[in-house]
């Protein structure tokens, strides 16, 4: 296999708060390669958006980047290394702020954000906004990046984009907006490009739109994708491989076909079984019991066997990290869950613990005396 785009090691950023250290994004590690989508899923608060941040070393005080290494076409984005002093530093080959502002943000790695509305400025035209960011970011005069910023917007399905381009994002619908912001992401020609959540805010048919329009571009330019969110038909119509996040680890790596068919941690099997599925047919949905918990004290051992079916008493004592759970032969599965026979740490024998569902967000762990189903 070739060499990843994007190469992602041991992640860590976390949020330094009077209440206590929040482990937002802890330990993650995986690739991006070129000409795919990759999904990064999972429920609010599972650390994606942050994840995402700290690719771009977009994270703000009192955030930061505490660990791990990001590499970006072979330069390093972030990475520390040891000091004489024994105390951690930026490795000298990271590349400076500078660099990042003028190279890397915009004109190789872009960014699509969920709200566009928030993106885009009301007081500005929607061609203006673009014009200027095709202009500073392809060293194109005036006249040649208004012409560009035209065939941009009619390139994302705008319809009549030289009228249009004089016009205010107030005067656009939602799904039209969000066609602007993926026209300035791909304005700029990024080697990748990643998405937080486009399409949340959108109906299911402008979003279905939005997804057929980005898979044709996406084979038109030969874009690599990081598509952040929680929604798993997103994930089975639009990605080539998925990393499933859950309280600041990822817990399961898969292409798309393994994830849904020969599912490998609880959690993802729990967020496939909450959701509509066109190849199964059920009687009723199956939520997600209890909430997620807070990164700044996760549970021991595992950190969803609080809300596990399948939790046992060894889910609370051993952390699990990602191992290959693939047959031979077969495309690499890892996951991050005790139950498999590749951790060996008696969780057959161990006795068996199930959530206690209480009243609003209150949940608890009830141990039982039978063996688990």
């Amino acid at each position: 296999m070739t060499e990843p785009l994007l190469s992602v090691r041991d992640l860590k950023t976390q949020f330094f708060t009077e209440d206590g250290t929040v482990r937002a994004v802890d330990g993650i590690s995986f690739d991006v390669y070129e000409g795919e989508i990759v999904g990064l899923v999972g429920e609010s608060g599972a650390g994606k958006s942050v994840a995402t941040s700290s690719i771009l070393r977009l994270v703000d005080s009192p955030g930061e980047i505490v660990g791990g290494e990001i590499e970006f076409k072979g330069e390093t984005i972030f990475g520390l290394e040891e000091g004489d002093a024994g105390e951690l530093r930026p490795r000298d080959e990271m590349l400076t702020e500078t660099q990042m502002r003028k190279r890397i943000r915009g004109r190789e790695i872009a960014i699509i954000f969920q709200d566009p509305m928030e993106s885009l400025n009301p007081v500005f035209t929607v061609g203006g906004q673009l014009r200027e960011f095709i202009e500073i970011n392809r060293d194109l005069d005036p006249a040649e990046a208004k012409e560009e910023a035209i065939d941009m917007l009619r390139e994302v399905g705008i319809p009549a984009p030289e009228s249009r381009y004089d016009e205010y994002p107030h005067q656009f619908s939602g799904g039209m907006r969000q066609r602007v912001l993926i026209a300035m992401a791909l304005a700029c020609q990024p080697d990748l490009i990643i998405a937080d959540e486009p399409t949340t805010a959108l109906d299911v048919t402008v979003e279905g739109e939005i997804l057929e329009m980005v898979t044709a571009l996406q084979e038109k330019y030969d874009t690599s994708f990081i598509w952040v969110t929680h929604d798993m038909s997103v994930v089975a119509e639009i990605c080539d491989r998925v990393n499933v996040m859950y309280l600041g680890e990822i817990i399961e790596q898969a292409e798309v076909d393994d994830l849904f068919y020969d599912t490998k941690h609880p959690y993802t099997s729990a967020l496939l079984d909450s959701m509509p599925r066109p190849d199964k047919t059920v009687d009723e949905l199956r939520p997600i019991e209890g909430v997620m918990p807070e990164a700044i004290n996760p549970p021991s051992g595992c950190r969803f066997h609080s809300r596990c079916p399948e939790a046992r008493e060894v889910c609370r004592e051993v952390h699990p990290d990602l191992r290959d759970l693939s047959d031979e032969g077969e495309a690499t599965h890892t996951g991050a869950c005790v139950k498999h026979d590749a951790f060996d740490v008696g969780y057959g024998d161990s006795p068996a613990i199930e959530t206690e569902t209480g009243s609003g967000f209150s949940a608890g762990l009830t141990e039982t005396g039978g063996e688990a189903e």
